[in-house]
Parts: structure tokens; sequence; C-alpha cells
């Protein structure tokens, strides 16, 4: 089998031309420039941020990856299986255990090989084969693939959808196996009454899941076969309909974003000033406090952070953006929104260091 590459979130989403945009010039010398400004608030230097990760690692995680490297296959089935029905940590544990078949398959085999008809090794078989397309396609946002990658690509998804398929046959009421079909959407261009079919799967399992959401509104995105009023829409509704505290609020800032980054005409300083996107990072922010005060280590809120904090410094909202880069602060792995420019830790540096420096002198003033 061909090394196995994980696919992150963004890998068969984010092959956008990066648009470098800037905030108007600083002027004022007598005041604290970003590096200044930032540190007087005590944020982590640029050099001092960790770029591998988007949170601390998790020990348990990484004993894991260890473990299954050293060919003990059973270790990484037992840690899936302790995800129980958390349909949204068992997606996170097959994710980290996809990650690290990328690096040696060999424990990988052996599990499928010993268990034909586990679920589980279904499921990373069926998410590592989507990550080798993606590694096949190419991840840089700057770069079309050649005809060569693109037929490659093809044949793997395929493999990838049948892959799908199987563990969908052995998973019985778990929702992983539909969410792993859907870059197979993205990627084979799945009609939208296929996508509407796969999409009914995931919801009659697990409605409230974050991670389908965001997986199958790439679909409904311009990029692929939808636009931006289907792709709002469907932000909206899921929203709407989402609980507080599962951060579905987040998929209408991400939708404008994306809607933002494909119109070369846009003017953010317009555009993210519009009264319902102010009134959408509003909810977001109570959504993250309610995710906060149930379970602070969730990590799906430093993703939710990440855009808050983007949306709230092209609002002008600079106390609260400042609130999300120091609650995000020390590890940066280029995710989104950053990852959509050529170079996501300075423009990230950037727009938290302008966004310091307009605290400090709304604060001396």
């Amino acid at each position: 089998m061909t090394p196995l590459l994980l696919l992150s979130a963004a890998a068969l989403g984010g092959y956008l031309w990066a648009k470098a945009r800037k905030k108007p010039s600083q002027t004022a010398r007598s005041t604290p420039g970003p590096p200044e400004a930032a540190a007087e608030l005590g944020l982590v230097p640029p050099d001092g941020l960790d770029t591998a990760d988007a949170c601390a690692p998790d020990p348990r995680d990484e004993e894991i990856r260890a473990t299954v490297r050293s060919g003990d296959w059973r270790a990484g089935a037992a840690f899936l299986d302790e995800a129980g029905r958390d349909w949204q940590e068992r997606y996170r544990r097959a994710a980290v255990l996809q990650d690290e078949a990328a690096a040696d398959d060999a424990w990988l085999l052996a599990w499928r090989a010993a268990r034909p008809k586990d679920a589980g090794a279904a499921l990373v078989h069926a998410g590592a084969l989507t990550g080798v397309a993606a590694q096949v396609h190419g991840t840089k946002p700057t770069r079309r693939p050649t005809w060569e990658q693109s037929c490659v690509f093809h044949q793997v998804m395929v493999r990838a959808r049948e892959a799908c398929h199987e563990a969908q046959e052995l998973a019985g009421d778990d929702p992983c196996p539909y969410i792993a079909e859907i870059p197979c959407a993205l990627g084979l261009v799945y009609d939208p009454g296929e996508c509407h079919d796969l999409w009914a799967e995931v919801v009659e399992r697990d409605a409230p899941h974050l991670a389908a959401h965001d997986a199958v509104l790439r679909y409904w995105c311009h990029k692929w076969p939808g636009s931006h009023a289907p792709a709002a829409y469907f932000a909206r509704e899921a929203a709407r309909q989402g609980a507080p505290g599962r951060l579905l609020s987040l998929l209408p800032l991400y939708a404008a974003f994306k809607q933002e980054r494909a119109d070369r005409n846009a003017d953010e300083d317009v555009y993210y000033k519009s009264p319902e996107l102010i009134a959408a990072a509003d909810v977001c922010l109570v959504d993250v406090a309610a995710a906060v005060a149930a379970d602070p280590g969730d990590r799906r809120i430093l993703r939710a952070r990440h855009m808050l904090a983007w949306t709230l410094y092209w609002q002008d909202r600079y106390e609260a953006a400042v609130e999300q880069f120091r609650a995000i602060d020390g590890h940066f792995d280029g995710g989104a929104p950053w990852s959509y420019f050529r170079d996501p830790k300075k423009y990230y540096v950037q727009c938290r260091g302008y966004s310091a420096r307009r605290v400090v002198e709304a604060n001396g003033n």
C-alpha cells in the first residue's frame, strides 16, 4: 500500500490562489509597533510560536502514535474503541491514527489482516486512502496539480470511496465512515442528489457534528459544485439548529470567509462590517463561551477562536480580537483562515500585532 498521509479538514478544499492583503499602514512612531504592543500585552513572541501543533499535544495521543509506530495495532484499536459513542471524539481519534499511518502503514495492514471485519480498522483505512489522494494532488493552495497528479488523484479517490462504503457496511449507526466519504464527494464531484443522500446518512446518525457540517459546507461552496448562496443557507440553518456550545455558529463565519476569499473585489473593511456578520460574530462569541463552560479542553474551540480573531480584526473590534489571540496564543499550525495566505504565520503575526497595537493605543488615551 502507498504510504498514507492524513487528510486534514482543508486538504481537498483549500486549493485557492492566495491573496495577501494588508491593513492600512501604521504611521504613529511614538506608540509601540506590533511586536512591542504584542509583548506589552503578554502575547507570545513570533519566534516562540509552536508552528507544528494547533494546541499543546495531548500526551495520550503522542503515546498512541509511538505505540502503533512500534507495530502494536491493538493499542490503536483500543484507543479508537475507548471513544465509545462519542462520535466527534471517535472521528478525532481516527484522524490521529490516520496521521500516524502516513509515516508507516505496516501496523494498519496487520490490523486489517487480523480483523478484516473491524469497523475501526476500516474507518482508518478509508480516511487514510483519502489522505493518499490529497498527497498526490498536492496541498499548496498556490500551486495547481499537474495532469498526471490529477489522474492518479482520481484513481485513488475511487479506491477511497470503495473503502468508505466498506467501512459503512461495518459501522452500524456510526456516522464517521459517512463523514469520511464527504471528501470523495468533492474530489469525485458528486451531483447534488448524491451529496444530499450522503448527508442524510450523517444527519440520521449524529446531526450536530461540527466536523461533518464543516466538510459538507465545502461541497456547497463555489469552489466545488455549489455557490455562495447554498453554502450560506446551509451554514445559517446549521447554526440555527445547533445547541449552545456545539460551535455550529462557526459555520456562517467560515462560509462568509470563503465567499470573501473568492471575490477579488471584496473590501474586507466593508465586507466584514455588515450587520449580518457582526451579529454572526456575536453569536459565535456566546457559543464559544458556552463550549468553554462545558469543556475547556474541547479542541474545536480553538478553531472557532481563529476564525473569530480574523473576523473581529476586520470588524475593528480589537479588544475582542486580542482576547481570541490570547486564548489561542503559543500554538499555530497554519490552519484556516491563515492557510489561505502564502506565509500563514507572517499574516497571523501581522493581524495579531495590529490588533494589539490598537488596544495599547486605546488604553493609553
